[in-house]
C-alpha cells in the first residue's frame, strides 16, 4: 500500500495498490528527491482515461517495472482535475518539448520542480516508434547521473518559457481603442473557414464538440440573421446527436468522435460536457423551436440527475470509457441481442439505429466487437416502435457491468452544470429542475466553502481539499448571477462575494487578467494564467462574463472594468482563433452590444407573472439580464428594481437599456414586441 490509499481522488486511490512507491503532490515527496538527489518522475491523467489504465496496467501494476522507479526516481501520482494548475504548467513544458501533449502525462523534473524531458504515454515495450518504458527509465538516470549539466540547462530554458507564456499582457488593444461588432463579424467568418459542411463541426478527426462554438453561432443568428451561421449551428447539432457520441439509450454525450461522422467515440462521459451541450441544445431549441433540440436537452439533465448526482446534491465528474477491461463494452450491442429483447419492434429498432451482424466498433486490445446505436437518417423522427422499445433496451442494459465512476464532485464542473441546469428549468418551466439546481448552489456553498469563505476545488466523501482555482469561483459565479435572474434575485448576494474573492485573490493588478491559482496558493516554479477555451471555458472568459453580468445586475463599474480589461488582453486574437475563445466571445457580444435588462415584477405564482417569464425566459436574447420579484422587493439588490410596484396586481415589465428604461408593459404580446424591437435595433448598429 503506497500513500495514496487515503486521497480524495478517485484516480489516485485506483493506484493505491501499486507496487510503485507513489507520492501524491506536495513537499514530502521534493523534500525526498533532494535528500536523496533524485529526480522526480510526475504521472498526470485522470480517472476516466483510457490510456491512463493501459499505462497502469502496463507498467505501474508490474512489480519488475515498479522496482525500477522506486530505485531512480521519486514517483508522484497527480489528478488533472483536482490539480489543474500542476497540470497545465506541465503539460506546456511537454508540447514545447514533444510538438503535441495528451494524458497520461510522463514528466521528468529536477526536485526543484522544473522539467527537463516528458511525453505522455509510453508503452512496456517498444512499440509505435515510442521507447519502451523501462528503456525510457533506464535513459533519464543515465542523462541524470552522467549529463547533469545538460538536462539543468534544458530545465532552465523551459522554465523560462513557461513564465514568458502567462506575459499576454501588452498584446491586447490600445486602452483607447474601442472594441466593435466587427470582432465577432471576423469570429464568425473564420469559423465559416473550419466548418465542415458535410457531418457539422469544426476541424477534422478527431472531433470535439465545440459547443461553445456552437453557442456563439446561435446567438451570432440572433444578432445578425445570417442564415449560415444557424445552419452551422444546426447541421453539427443534428449530426452529433444522431451519431454514437450521444447515448441513444440513456442521454448524455460521451467525449469526443474518434472519426469524422460522429459515430464512434471515445467512450468517457464528463459532466463538463454535459453542462456545455445542454447549453448548446437549449439555446438551439429557444432560437429554432425544434423539439428533437429539447429532446436532448431533457435525455442529458435526466442522465445526469439519475447517474451523476449524490444522494446531498452534488454532480459526480465523470463515467469511465472501460467495464469490464473493454473499451465501450457497456454501450455495444449484437444484433441477436436487439432481436432477443425487441421481439416484434427489433426490425425497426435495427433498422433506425443501423445495428448490423459485423458492428461498427472493435475495441483493438480485446477484439470485442459490437454496434454502436446510432441514427443512421440523423433528420428522421424517432418512430413509434422504437419509442416502445427504448425501456426494454434501457433495462437491459442497467444489467451490465457499468463504467468505473469517478464520484469526486469539483466546483467548477458543478458550477457549469448548475449554471444550465438552473436556465433550462425556467426556459423548459421544469420545478423539479430548479429545485435540483438550488439543492446544488446549496451543497456547493455548504461543503465546498471553508467557514473564512475560502471556496475548495473538490469534495468526496464528505471531504473537501484543494484550494478553489480561478476557474471554480468564475464558474460558481456564472451559476449564481444565473439563479439571481432565473429563480431568486437573493442569489445576488452570494454572487458578490464569490465576486468579490475572485478580484481578491487571482487578479493580476500589474499584468491584467486571472491567475489560476490565488494568492493563498503554494508557490509552483511559474504562476500559470489560462487563456483559452478548450474543453472547459478558461478562467479568464469565465470572469469575464460573470463580472459584466453582474455589473448589468448591480450597476457597478469596477465589476465591468476588469471584465473590459480581460478582453482587451485577448482582443487581437479573438476573432481569428473562434473556436480557441469561443466562450470569451459571449463578453466580448456584452461589451460591443447595448445591453437589455428585463426586469419582470409581479407575484411568482400568479399567472402573468408567469407569461412574462416564458416571453423573456424562453428565448434567446444575447447580451442580457433578467430579474423577477415581488412589488416592491430586490430595490438593495439591484437598481432595476428600484421603485417597481406593480400594475394594479398585473405583473409588469421593464425593458431598459444601461437602466434606462421603456414605459412599463402589463401584456406578454407588449413585452415581445419591446423585446423584438430592441433586436431589431441592434442589427442596425
Amino acid at each position: 500500500m503506497n500513500r495514496l490509499a487515503a486521497e480524495t481522488s478517485p484516480y489516485l486511490r485506483q493506484h493505491a495498490e501499486n507496487p510503485v512507491d507513489w507520492y501524491p503532490w506536495g513537499d514530502e515527496a521534493f523534500a525526498v528527491a533532494r535528500a536523496d538527489d533524485r529526480p522526480v518522475l510526475l504521472s498526470v491523467g485522470y480517472s476516466s482515461c483510457h490510456w491512463c489504465h493501459v499505462m497502469a496496467h502496463e507498467s505501474f501494476e508490474d512489480p519488475a517495472v515498479a522496482e525500477v522507479m522506486n530505485r531512480l526516481f521519486v514517483n508522484v501520482k497527480v489528478d488533472r482535475e483536482e490539480r489543474p494548475d500542476v497540470d497545465a504548467i506541465y503539460m506546456q513544458a511537454v508540447q514545447a518539448m514533444t510538438g503535441s501533449g495528451g494524458w497520461p502525462m510522463t514528466v521528468f523534473l529536477s526536485p526543484d520542480g522544473r522539467p527537463f524531458f516528458g511525453g505522455t504515454y509510453f508503452p512496456k515495450e517498444d512499440r509505435h516508434g515510442l521507447p519502451g518504458f523501462p528503456r525510457l527509465l533506464a535513459a533519464v538516470d543515465d542523462a541524470w547521473r552522467n549529463r547533469r549539466g545538460e538536462l539543468v540547462e534544458q530545465a532552465g530554458q523551459l522554465a523560462n518559457l513557461l513564465q514568458r507564456s502567462t506575459e499576454i499582457a501588452g498584446a491586447g488593444a490600445a486602452p483607447g481603442q474601442p472594441l466593435s461588432a466587427a470582432l465577432l463579424d471576423q469570429a464568425l467568418e473564420s469559423a465559416r473557414g473550419q466548418f465542415d459542411a458535410a457531418y457539422g463541426g469544426f476541424g477534422r478527426a478527431p472531433k470535439f464538440p465545440q459547443a461553445m462554438t456552437i453557442d456563439f453561432l446561435l446567438r451570432a443568428y440572433v444578432r445578425t440573421q445570417a442564415p449560415d451561421a444557424l445552419e452551422m449551428a444546426q447541421v453539427s447539432l443534428d449530426a452529433m446527436a444522431a451519431g454514437g457520441m450521444y447515448d441513444q439509450l440513456g442521454g448524455g454525450f460521451h467525449r469526443y468522435s474518434v472519426d469524422t461522422y460522429w459515430l464512434v467515440p471515445h467512450f468517457e462521459k464528463m459532466l463538463y460536457d454535459q453542462a456545455l451541450l445542454t447549453s448548446a441544445y437549449l439555446h438551439a431549441h429557444l432560437v429554432t423551436g425544434e423539439p428533437r433540440y429539447r429532446r436532448v436537452v431533457e435525455e442529458t439533465v435526466a442522465y445526469v440527475l439519475r447517474d451523476l448526482r449524490h444522494a446531498q446534491g452534488g454532480f459526480f465528474s465523470a463515467e469511465d470509457a472501460d467495464s469490464e477491461g473493454v473499451e465501450g463494452k457497456f454501450y455495444l450491442w449484437a444484433l441477436d441481442e436487439i432481436e432477443r429483447v425487441c421481439g416484434d419492434e427489433a426490425h425497426e429498432v435495427i433498422r433506425y439505429f443501423g445495428v448490423t451482424a459485423d458492428g461498427n466498433f472493435e475495441d483493438p486490445h480485446t477484439g470485442y466487437r459490437g454496434t454502436i446505436l446510432h441514427v443512421v437518417d440523423r433528420l428522421e423522427d424517432r418512430p413509434d416502435a422504437v419509442e416502445r422499445a427504448l425501456p426494454a433496451l434501457f433495462a437491459t442494459r442497467a444489467q451490465r457491468v457499468r463504467p468505473g465512476l469517478d464520484d469526486k464532485v469539483l466546483l467548477a464542473w458543478n458550477a457549469l452544470f448548475l449554471r444550465v441546469l438552473g436556465e433550462a428549468a425556467a426556459a423548459l418551466e421544469r420545478d423539479d429542475w430548479m429545485e435540483a439546481a438550488r439543492a446544488n448552489a446549496r451543497f456547493l456553498l455548504r461543503e465546498l466553502r471553508r467557514d473564512d469563505g475560502r471556496l475548495l476545488r473538490s469534495w468526496q466523501d464528505g471531504r473537501a481539499r484543494h484550494l478553489a482555482y480561478a476557474e471554480d469561483y468564475a464558474a460558481l459565479l456564472e451559476a449564481l448571477v444565473t439563479l439571481a435572474e432565473v429563480d431568486d434575485v437573493a442569489w445576488l448576494v452570494e454572487a458578490r462575494a464569490v465576486a468579490d474573492n475572485l478580484v481578491r485573490l487571482f487578479h493580476d493588478d500589474d499584468g491584467g487578467g486571472m491567475f489560476t491559482t490565488g494568492t493563498d496558493a503554494e508557490a509552483l516554479i511559474v504562476r500559470p494564467k489560462d487563456y483559452q477555451d478548450n474543453a472547459t471555458p478558461s478562467e479568464n472568459s469565465l470572469a469575464a462574463n460573470g463580472l459584466l453580468r453582474l455589473a448589468e445586475l448591480t450597476g457597478e463599474g469596477g465589476y465591468e472594468a476588469v471584465a473590459a480589461e480581460i478582453v482587451r488582453l485577448l482582443a487581437p486574437v479573438v476573432g481569428e482563433h473562434p473556436t480557441s475563445f469561443a466562450y470569451l466571445l459571449g463578453a466580448v457580444e456584452r461589451l460591443v452590444t447595448t445591453p437589455l435588462e428585463v426586469a419582470i415584477v409581479g407575484e411568482p405564482d400568479d399567472s402573468s407573472t408567469i407569461a412574462m417569464r416564458r416571453e423573456i425566459l424562453g428565448r434567446l436574447v444575447p447580451a442580457s439580464v433578467t430579474v423577477t420579484a415581488p412589488p416592491d422587493t430586490g430595490e438593495e439588490l439591484t437598481p432595476l428594481l428600484a421603485d417597481r410596484g406593480d400594475g394594479d396586481g398585473t405583473a409588469t415589465a421593464y425593458v431598459c437599456e444601461r437602466f434606462a428604461c421603456q414605459l412599463p408593459v402589463t401584456t406578454p404580446e407588449a413585452l415581445r414586441e419591446q423585446l423584438d424591437t430592441a433586436l431589431a435595433a441592434r442589427r442596425t448598429q
